[in-house]
């Protein structure tokens, strides 16, 4: 190949790619590289020093030996690309007979480690991932230094490459899971990975699941106490979060900064998330097959109580609650888009003047304000915000069943999610299984 002209015809495309000519002990080279990536004088001065160094040595500089860097023969375009765009400098003679590649003097382009943005920790390190691949490698050996603790390198990608990290511990994780996970990997290293939908197709699980089949963190402690447990870890780069498979229904209950408390305080919080998970999926289908259709159920008292409470209310229950219900979803979602700075002034209006305001217009009763005030706040006890929008979705399942056929409907609703959850596997792994490392499965 001619690599002085493919530089130079790649260079009319980007005119990022630099093109630089210097001298290199007494020999007129070429350096290329990204602008955006690359700190030029520095890498220069760099490369100099190491120049110097190989020339006292009697090493010429694109000798293997000479360290200055790693030579390359006969270079494809894929090679050459894929250096460039991993951020290394080519350093190739005039005629383009010649070529190596150099780790240079990067710009700094990540953020530094900061505190999580997603995930509180109460008790425990608040060190989160960032856009860095190599970065947030290193954080996940700082919270797991183990011999066993095994890494494999992939570039994904066929038009935008991509680094992804699989980690994971030798001797705990199921030999099964690991294979599957490899394999997949493995049989299509061309597919772009820009996303996490494309992630999901990557490793074979359905767009229309509604189950999450892995977890993403954002805590490195979060990703070794997984490794410990068997699971295996993908980190992707300019992605900060380590994604966990597989996805148990254990890990809406279970934290490992839950462990850096008493024991019996640590119970009380995962009996507090069953609490809320249930309190989040039944309650609001629970009130319109009470209120509706069955009212016998209730106690006299109670159901003259609510009724009182939607006097003037023209809707029935199923429309006063799903019309509710989509005004806390817009809140809910405005909140998670908008600046910090704006967001709690949205909560303020949409949560408190616009609730009072519809109750006072008589388009829902004091009753249901309280019971889906409730149920949004116990949506967000489980951990991890993949599985709380997975809830949301069961909860409306739950209420048309309950407005059609009451709290039979409600009971069927139940078991129909139950068949659903139990059906549900991650590489031969149940989702409603109990997680034992080394287990075998399937």
């Amino acid at each position: 190949m001619n690599l002085p002209a493919f530089l130079m015809s790649r260079q009319n495309l980007d005119s990022d790619l630099f093109l630089h000519p210097t001298i290199l002990t007494d020999q007129p080279v070429v350096l290329a590289g990204y602008n955006s990536q690359i700190d030029l004088p520095q890498t220069i001065a760099l490369l100099r020093q190491m120049a110097l160094n190989a020339a006292s040595a009697d090493k010429p500089p694109f000798d293997p030996s000479s360290g200055i860097g790693t030579p390359m023969n006969d270079p494809g375009e894929r090679e050459i690309l894929d250096a460039i765009a991993a951020g290394q400098m080519l350093i190739f003679s005039y005629a383009g007979d010649r070529c190596m590649k150099l780790v240079p003097v990067h710009r700094t382009l990540s953020r530094a480690i900061e505190a999580p943005t997603t995930e509180n920790v109460l008790r425990g390190a608040i060190s989160a991932f960032n856009e860095d691949l190599d970065t947030n490698i290193g954080l996940v050996k700082k919270h797991f230094s183990s011999e066993k603790l095994r890494l494999r390198s992939y570039a994904l990608g066929g038009d935008q490459r991509r680094r992804t990290a699989l980690l994971y511990m030798e001797g705990q994780i199921h030999e099964q899971l690991l294979q599957s996970i490899v394999r997949k990997i493995e049989a299509l290293p061309d597919r772009d990975v820009p996303d996490l939908e494309a992630l999901s197709d990557l490793l074979g699980f359905s767009k229309w699941t509604l189950i999450t089949r892995y977890n993403t963190t954002e805590l490195p402690q979060e990703a070794a106490s997984a490794l410990a447990r068997g699971k295996a870890v993908l980190l992707l780069d300019r992605f900060p979060f380590a994604l966990v498979l597989p996805s148990l229904v254990s890990d809406l209950f279970v934290s490992q900064s839950d462990r850096n408390f008493p024991v019996f305080f640590k119970f009380s919080f995962q009996v507090l998330r069953v609490l809320g998970v249930l309190t989040n999926v039944l309650l609001p289908g629970l009130y319109v097959a009470l209120v509706s259709v069955n009212p016998e159920v209730l106690r006299i008292e109670i159901a003259l109580s609510i009724a009182g409470s939607r006097e003037g209310v023209p809707y029935p229950a199923l429309v006063e609650t799903l019309l509710l219900l989509l005004i806390l979803e817009l809140t809910l979602e405005s909140t998670i888009r908008l600046p910090k700075t704006i967001g709690p002034t949205i909560t303020m209006v949409g949560g408190i003047i616009l609730g009072q305001a519809v109750v006072q217009a008589n388009l829902v009763s004091n009753v249901l304000i309280i019971i889906l005030a409730a149920s949004t706040i116990a949506n967000f006890t489980v951990i991890g915000f993949q599985n709380t929008t997975s809830l949301r979705l069961y909860k409306y399942l739950l209420l048309f069943l309950s407005a059609m056929f009451g709290v039979l409907g409600l009971f069927v609703g139940i078991v129909v999610i139950c068949a659903y959850l139990g059906q549900v596997s991650t590489f031969g792994i149940p989702y409603l299984s109990r997680w034992k490392a080394g287990r075998r499965y399937g």
